[in-house]
């Protein structure tokens, strides 16, 4: 295996890793900001109001995203195993 390689694994792992993590955070993220903003409006400074529509937001993200999420980690296993056998081949 050349450095190459190794390089091209190792990004294309990190740009699968920001693909699985970005809708789980990104979701709450956003709730986040709409509740501080409505706190802010409404001077309510209670800050366990925000645990569950990030909550939620986070769970309804995992249900909406799953078959991309998956998809998305089976094509880059998919990748990697056949990476493994063309390397075992040699």
């Amino acid at each position: 295996m050349q450095d190459i390689d190794v390089a091209t694994i190792l990004h294309g792992s990190m740009i699968t890793t920001l693909k699985l993590c970005a809708p789980l955070l990104l979701a709450p993220l956003v709730a986040g900001l709409v509740i501080a903003v409505l706190q802010a409006v409404t001077q309510i400074s209670d800050s366990s109001v925000a645990f569950l529509p990030k909550l939620l937001a986070t769970c309804l993200s995992a249900w909406l995203a799953g078959p991309f999420l998956s998809r998305s980690m089976t094509d880059y296993m998919h990748a990697i195993m056949d990476q493994l056998v063309s390397i075992g081949g040699q």
